[in-house]
């Protein structure tokens, strides 16, 4: 195995096979990490669903699906996690903030976007289209609000 190993090229190089095999199955992958952790890697893998919650067969599947696949892409041995994003996963792209239509989420603001001068708000994402920015629903109120991703701090989701 070589000294240097590029992370980027690695997943790359495997993405492909994970977004087909996911396609198989109706899910998405939202997040593929190769992370080295006490002399061992994993490659963690979070999945997504449109029409049900990910469950431990969508989990299953997946393993399975990939089976001898990563092991001839990847050069070393490693750990396979596969597993749901979370009821509060933090969102991390433009696409997540399109999968997430329509879930609650709580932002975190650099700049307050009405009178409430408020900088975190709860609500829901009413829909994302890039350049144009997150229509978003503040909670307790009947008021989208247009908000530019320059002026998002962070963004997670809040299922309660």
């Amino acid at each position: 195995m070589r000294n240097h190993l590029n992370k980027k090229e690695l997943i790359e190089s495997i993405t492909p096979v994970i977004e087909n095999t996911a396609m198989r199955y109706n899910l998405i992958p939202l997040e593929i990490a190769l992370e080295k952790e006490n002399d061992r890697w994993f490659l963690r893998i979070f999945i997504f669903s449109t029409d049900h919650p990910v469950n431990h067969k969508d989990c299953e599947n997946i393993t399975h699906g990939l089976g001898d696949f990563l092991d001839e892409l990847l050069p070393f041995k490693y750990y396979l996690e596969v597993s749901s994003p979370g009821l509060d996963r933090k969102i991390k792209s433009e696409k997540e903030y399109i999968l997430f239509k329509g879930l609650k989420a709580i932002l975190k603001l650099k700049e307050e976007i009405d009178e409430t001068k408020e900088k975190k708000i709860s609500g829901k994402i009413i829909d994302y289209q890039k350049g144009i920015g997150l229509k978003f629903l503040k909670e307790n109120t009947n008021i989208e609000h247009l908000i530019q991703l320059e002026n998002i701090l962070s963004a997670r989701l809040n299922e309660d």
